[in-house]
């Protein structure tokens, strides 16, 4: 069994030593430079990796995709994308040969999309770029997803095992992801995952209006059927109103977030987050007490990391402390240290026994 890890790359050759050492326990390794300006090309061919360099008038990450898996040697069994920016914790190839059987077609594994400022794992959700050999295609022109040639029923496994990380290069633009988004949707205007990034990605350019509507529409389609990211979407609009200076609405579609999905953290924590910044803090308290009885992570890449940190805990004791109930300020408020030995919440700690000490005295 033979695995080969391929990719595309442009400009990456900060990152190909770190790459390397990773994508070197496979037994080939491809990649096509889309048009470096630095020395990665040269770079590459000097590690007797398998590549080329084709540059595009109009570039689209499927097509490229679909290209790179041309260098890929015939008598591959397993597929595996790996960008530049991305490595295995040591021991993956292993791994996946010893778990790959003869129906199965694609593999799951961990993947920690980016770190916290301490080192932290952020965003952590199951990927799947692992597929077997000429089993698939890329589609859409950018946040581009494999898809079987064959319209066949096919086994996937999960490996969480199996440990990829990304570290990226923050100082690329992104530009280019907002016309692609609006070509992948005139492509595809029934794909409801397209649909909701286009939304999510008008928010992000402050184009409001565009992205309530898109939003929307998403929510509308047919095929928009994945709770987690309708509820996303609602608390995209609500983000979206929120800008707007639109408080009613805001708070409208934090509560539909919740009601599409109330088994994860995310829209009880934007909702809870609401109420303190309006003051109401008897309903913060209550929406972050209700957010903490959800104690499973779901691994997706909405998953908001600062749901499963020190910050719930840190806003409910301050909601406890305004509301004059220093006892449960004081428990949460440790709850929270234990997460995060942070100055500032040991400050507040002080605070809120010395207020529990004067109302002991006043009595």
């Amino acid at each position: 069994m033979k695995i080969c890890v391929y990719a595309i790359a442009k400009n990456e050759s900060k990152f190909i030593d770190r790459w390397f050492e990773s994508a070197k326990e496979a037994d080939y390794i491809c990649v096509l430079d889309t048009g470096s300006t630095d020395d990665t090309f040269k770079k590459l061919k000097s590690l007797n990796i398998i590549t080329t360099q084709k540059k595009y008038d109009f570039f689209r990450f499927d097509i490229a995709r679909n290209d790179s898996m041309d260098l890929i040697p015939d008598d591959t069994d397993i597929c595996v994308c790996v960008d530049l920016d991305e490595f295995f914790v040591p021991g993956w190839s292993k791994i996946l040969k010893q778990h790959w059987k003869e129906n199965t077609m694609r593999a799951r594994y961990r993947y920690t999309w980016n770190f916290n400022p301490d080192g932290s794992e952020g965003i952590v959700f199951m990927a799947d770029k692992m597929h077997a050999n000429k089993k698939f295609k890329w589609i859409h022109p950018v946040h581009e997803i494999l898809s079987p040639i064959e319209n066949t029923v096919y086994e996937t496994i999960d490996l969480p095992q199996i440990h990829l990380l990304h570290k990226a290069d923050d100082t690329k633009s992104r530009k280019s992801y907002l016309p692609l988004l609006e070509l992948s949707v005139k492509e595809s205007p029934m794909d409801d995952r397209n649909m909701h990034y286009l939304g999510r990605e008008y928010m992000f350019y402050g184009q409001y209006d565009k992205a309530i509507e898109t939003l929307n529409r998403h929510l509308s389609l047919p095929t928009s059927r994945w709770d987690i990211e309708r509820s996303a979407s609602l608390r995209y609009i609500a983000n979206c109103y929120k800008m707007k200076n639109d408080k009613i609405n805001q708070e409208k579609y934090l509560i539909l977030a919740i009601l599409e999905a109330n088994k994860t953290r995310e829209p009880y924590f934007d909702l809870a987050l609401f109420y303190y910044e309006q003051g109401d803090y008897l309903k913060s308290a209550f929406v972050f007490n209700e957010m903490l009885k959800i104690h499973d992570r779901y691994l997706n890449y909405m998953s908001s990391p600062v749901c499963w940190s020190d910050a719930p805990y840190d806003y409910l004791s301050l909601c406890y402390y305004f509301i004059g109930d220093y006892t449960k300020a004081i428990d949460t408020v440790n709850i929270a240290i234990k997460l995060n030995p942070d100055q500032r919440l040991k400050n507040n700690l002080s605070i809120f026994q010395s207020m529990y000490n004067k109302k002991d005295l006043d009595k």
